[in-house]
């Protein structure tokens, strides 16, 4: 599934406000994919953390077109490996962050914070950029 799906963060955020003033409240934005080899087998199947970028990478690598869950508001996409391992990668683009960056004046949150910062996407800087002023 989705690496944040919109409904599964609003359930998280409806239960942390009546824990907590929202002006005290940080939104966590996730900075990272998934790379899911498939079948999934609970407790033995393990993905691949990865960054954005390399998920739109391999995209372009097996040309396979990126498509967007409306439901978990994430994009995805399936592709075989060389191997004959079939993929299924979950990850965060511009739309999906922006779905969540919204959500901190929704709820009236003090802000943000993205894990992990370490992995680079300019995606994330654009959308911040558009919807705030940044000083």
């Amino acid at each position: 599934m989705a690496v944040a799906p919109i409904a599964n963060v609003r359930a998280v955020l409806d239960y942390a406000v009546t824990e907590m003033p929202p002006e005290k409240i940080l939104l966590g934005i996730p900075n990272y994919g998934y790379d899911w080899p498939l079948p999934f087998v609970q407790g033995e199947t393990r993905a691949q953390s990865i960054s954005n970028q390399r998920a739109i990478e391999l995209a372009i690598q097996y040309n396979i077109a990126i498509q967007y869950d409306e439901t978990a508001q994430s994009p995805f996409f399936h592709y075989t490996a060389a191997d004959g391992t079939v993929h299924e990668v979950w990850f965060e683009d511009a739309r999906s962050i922006e779905v969540k960056l919204r959500l901190i004046a929704e709820y009236g949150f003090r802000g943000c914070g993205f894990w992990n910062i370490m992995r680079p996407f300019a995606q994330t800087w654009q959308v911040l950029n558009a919807l705030y002023r940044i000083e």
